[in-house]
C-alpha cells in the first residue's frame, strides 16, 4: 500500500512539474487518487497560476474544493472535475469570471449549484449521473445569460 501511495505522490509531482516547466496552461491531475487538492502545490504553481486555463481532476476522490483553489486559479477556461465525490462547490466559484466549460459529472449534487448562473463566459455545464432532483423542471428563461446546459456531452 505504501507503495502505490509513493508511486501516487511520485505521478502527482511530475505532472505538476512538467506543467511548470513547460508553462504549459494545462494542469493534469487526473486519476491520482486525490482525496483533496495538495497544498503544496498551490506554492510550486504561484508564478504560473493565472496561465493555467485548463484543470483537470478528473476521477480522484475529491469531496470538496476550497476557496483557495477558486481564487487561485482564477483565470481557468475550462474544470474538469467529473468522477469525484463533490456534493458542493465554494461561493468563491464565482471568482471563475473567465470559465467557459465545467464537468461535473459522476459526483454527488442533489442540487443545482446555482452560483455557476453569476459566471458571465459559462457556457457549459455538464451534471450528468449526479443526484438532482428536479433539475428537468429548471426553465431555460431562469438562467442568465449566455445559456447553461446542465446535460452536455464533452467532445459531442
Amino acid at each position: 500500500m505504501l507503495r502505490k501511495m509513493g508511486e501516487a505522490v511520485a505521478r502527482v509531482a511530475r505532472k505538476v512539474n512538467e506543467t511548470v516547466e513547460s508553462s504549459s496552461d494545462t494542469l493534469d491531475l487526473a486519476d491520482c487518487k486525490l482525496v483533496s487538492f495538495p497544498i503544496c502545490i498551490y506554492k510550486v504553481l504561484r508564478n504560473v497560476s493565472d496561465q493555467i486555463h485548463l484543470i483537470t481532476l478528473a476521477n480522484n476522490e475529491l469531496k470538496s474544493l476550497t476557496s483557495k483553489f477558486m481564487t487561485t486559479f482564477n483565470q481557468l477556461r475550462e474544470l474538469r472535475l467529473e468522477g469525484n465525490y463533490l456534493y458542493r462547490l465554494p461561493n468563491e466559484v464565482s471568482s471563475l469570471q473567465h470559465l467557459r466549460a465545467i464537468d461535473l459529472s459522476r459526483n454527488q449534487f442533489q442540487d443545482f449549484p446555482e452560483q455557476l448562473t453569476t459566471l458571465p463566459a459559462l457556457e457549459t455545464i455538464n451534471l450528468e449521473e449526479n443526484e438532482i432532483v428536479g433539475a428537468g423542471a429548471r426553465k431555460p428563461g431562469q438562467l442568465r445569460d449566455p445559456p447553461v446546459y446542465p446535460l452536455h456531452r464533452w467532445g459531442a
